[in-house]
């Protein structure tokens, strides 16, 4: 079952062009890892398929919808690049007036024990370090109890301990059904998470498949997926 998808999604700022007919299609219960350099297209894709921005050419759909519908964007929870909390507010306050805005959600002491956010609960968000604030906007991107998870760049700044917590909840939210479109400049992350891979270059994708596959068909003899990625993605010359 198709969840979300792009096809043909064009999208251009000024004299750069982002996307040029990128498809892509994310599949309930699945881990999707979208790779690339920077620059290569993978947050423009998330804005597209969130309803941030509108698509140039192409279509967009999410649960089949116009990603802008309000039913639609009530099943997708999101951890983007950069997140600002109201600082006078502790932690606890913030994740229960996010979880006020769904119909279903999970409790904010169900989520702090999840995340491990039990240190941190009473702290106001002005005083977080940033690892502690990136826990934060990963924890509420739960919190709706959503069918879809965008994360991008969602363990960039945590600890090996945070990190490590993150992935076994996002493991489990796949098990129980759920799908992630995650992007990672943690090649480990994608082995250890991705059912399947998506690399993209200039705003297209250039390869498709589990970790393994993609490996192969960059005919690298590295285990790493890290040299795969950056021989599919290497310009001529």
């Amino acid at each position: 079952m198709t969840v979300a998808a792009l096809a043909g999604a064009v999208k251009r700022y000024g004299a750069t062009l982002a996307l040029a007919g990128l498809d892509l299609e994310l599949r309930r219960g699945e881990v999707l890892a979208l790779l690339g350099p920077n620059g290569a297209g993978k947050t423009t894709a998330i804005s597209l398929l969130l309803g941030l921005r509108r698509a140039d050419a192409g279509s967009v759909r999410l649960f089949g919808r116009d990603p802008r519908d309000p039913a639609a964007r009530r099943r997708v929870g999101v951890t983007p690049q950069e997140q600002s909390f109201p600082p006078t507010l502790r932690v606890r306050e913030i994740l229960q007036l996010v979880a006020a805005h769904f119909d279903t959600n999970a409790s904010a002491a169900g989520v702090i024990a999840r995340f491990g956010l039990g240190d941190l609960e009473r702290r106001q968000a002005g005083g977080l370090s940033g690892g502690a604030r990136r826990r934060l906007a990963c924890a509420l991107a739960f919190v709706g109890e959503p069918d879809l998870v965008f994360l991008d760049e969602p363990t960039a700044g945590l600890d090996v301990d945070g990190r490590r917590r993150l992935w076994h909840e996002i493991a489990d939210f796949a098990h129980r059904g759920g799908t992630v479109l995650l992007t990672t400049h943690y090649l480990e992350e994608a082995e250890a998470l991705a059912s399947r891979v998506v690399v993209l270059s200039g705003g297209r994708a250039i390869a498709e498949g589990t970790p393994q596959e993609v490996q192969e068909r960059a005919g690298v003899e590295s285990p790493q997926l890290e040299d795969a990625v950056l021989a599919l993605t290497r310009e001529p010359g």
